[in-house]
C-alpha cells in the first residue's frame, strides 16, 4: 500500500496540556479520509502539522514517504508543492483580485511566464465552475460559496496530489454545501487526488469520506469505514454518529 501521509508516535503539547500522545495514522494514496473528534481533540492541529505549519512535540510525519520535519528546506519546499490546502474561511488575500489569488502560488514558484499563468488561472476557474469574469472580482464581492470555490481553485493551482480541507462546508447553506461537496468529489475522482478533511458535518462526511479517523483520548480511537466505525461502542462515537441529528446524513449507509 502506498501512503501519502504517515504519522508515527506523534505527541503534541501546548503548555501543560497534551493534545496528542503517541498518535499513529497512515493515509493511503487515493483515499478520502475525514478527521473527526470533539472540541479540543486536535483535529485542526493535526492537519496543520501535516502541512508543516505546526511542529509536533514528538514523533514523525512523512508525506509521500519523505520526512516533513528534517531541517532540509529544499526538501520541505518540494513537498509543499505536492499538496494544496483549503482553509476554513478561504484565507483569500483581501487586497488581491480572484485572479491574483489563484495566480499567487504559480508566481511564487517562478517557473511560469504570465501568459502560461493566465491560461492556468482560467483553467482552475473553469474547474471550480466559475467564469473568467469572476477573476476580476475582489474577495469582498464574493458570496460564501464563491469564496470556497476560489480558495479551492487556488489550492489546486499547482496540480497537487494531496488536498487538505479544513471544514470545507462551514458557513454554507445546505444547497451550496451539497453543490460544493459534489464538486470536491468530482474533482477528487477526475484528478486522482488523495484528500484529508476536517469536518463536523455528517452530510459532508457521508458524501466524501472513504475512511474516518476518530480523534479521542489524545489518539486515533478508530480508523475505518463509516459503517465499521459506527459499530464501535464508545461515548463520542455514539453521540457523534448515532444521535437523532445524524439519522438523515447516514440514512443511506446500511448497518449490518
Amino acid at each position: 500500500m502506498n501512503t501519502v501521509v504517515s504519522v508515527r508516535d506523534l505527541s503534541t503539547r501546548f503548555g501543560e496540556v497534551w493534545v496528542h500522545k503517541g498518535l499513529d495514522l497512515d493515509i493511503a494514496t487515493g483515499e478520502m479520509v475525514a478527521l473527526v473528534g470533539g472540541s479540543g481533540s486536535g483535529k485542526t492541529t493535526l492537519m496543520r502539522q501535516m502541512i508543516g505549519l505546526l511542529t509536533p512535540t514528538k514523533g514523525e510525519i512523512r508525506l509521500f514517504d519523505e520526512p516533513l520535519f528534517d531541517g532540509n528546506v529544499e526538501r520541505e519546499r518540494a513537498l509543499r508543492r505536492r499538496f494544496g490546502v483549503l482553509f476554513q474561511h478561504g484565507a483569500l488575500f483581501s487586497a488581491f483580485s480572484v485572479y491574483d489569488n489563484i495566480a499567487f502560488p504559480l508566481r511564487e514558484l517562478k517557473c511560469f511566464d504570465e501568459v502560461t499563468i493566465h491560461d492556468l488561472v482560467l483553467l482552475k476557474l473553469e474547474m471550480v465552475e466559475l467564469l473568467p469574469r469572476h477573476g476580476q472580482l475582489s474577495p469582498a464581492e464574493l458570496s460564501g460559496g464563491m469564496v470556497k470555490r476560489v480558495a479551492l481553485a487556488r489550492a489546486l493551482a499547482l496540480e497537487p496530489e494531496l488536498l487538505l480541507l479544513d471544514e470545507p462546508t462551514a458557513g454554507l447553506d445546505p444547497d451550496r454545501s451539497d453543490s460544493f461537496v459534489r464538486l470536491i468529489r468530482m474533482l477528487g475522482e477526475e484528478l486522482g487526488l488523495s484528500v484529508v478533511l476536517v469536518t463536523h458535518d455528517l452530510d459532508t462526511l457521508a458524501a466524501l469520506a472513504t475512511r474516518v479517523a476518530v480523534l479521542a483520548e489524545q489518539r486515533i480511537l478508530a480508523y475505518d469505514s463509516i459503517e465499521n466505525v459506527i459499530r464501535i461502542d464508545h461515548p463520542f462515537i455514539r453521540n457523534f454518529f448515532l444521535s437523532e441529528r445524524s439519522a438523515r446524513a447516514l440514512q443511506n449507509i446500511s448497518i449490518r
